[in-house]
């Protein structure tokens, strides 16, 4: 009798999920661990993270499919404490066609060129003619 009840206690009990109308077992726990899968992964594996966006004006566009972007920013000074104004420019790769005065979004990206680093996501404001 020992070998039976030995044999009887090792066998693994099969999960005994309910199952729902129209939904068979299998198909409920694969969607069970997609969701848990989903809900589990860090920001930063999930697609292509954080990238940073600035929002500038055209400074040039005199090169093909690549316009200068000047940034400005407002930086507070350590003695006198005032707001000096910061200007920054970044070569941006524009497939929109952004034209000199324009108020453009760019998005960090890999790098394009020597210089190129930016990529033109969208047109905020056209320039007044």
């Amino acid at each position: 009798m020992a070998p039976v009840e030995e044999a009887a206690a090792t066998t693994p009990v099969p999960d005994e999920t309910p199952a729902v109308e129209g939904v068979s077992t299998t198909e409920s726990v694969s969607s069970t661990t997609e969701a848990e899968a989903t809900s589990d992964a860090s920001p930063i594996t999930k697609g292509r993270g954080h990238r940073v966006q600035k929002v500038g004006t055209v400074s040039s566009d005199k090169m093909q499919k690549t316009v200068v972007v000047r940034v400005d920013r407002l930086v507070l000074h350590p003695k006198y404490r005032r707001y000096v104004r910061r200007t920054s420019r970044f070569m941006a790769h524009d497939d929109l066609g952004a034209t000199t005065g324009d108020r453009v979004r760019i998005v960090e990206t890999r790098p394009l060129s020597a210089k190129k680093r930016w990529r033109v996501v969208e047109i905020v404001q056209k320039a007044a003619k």
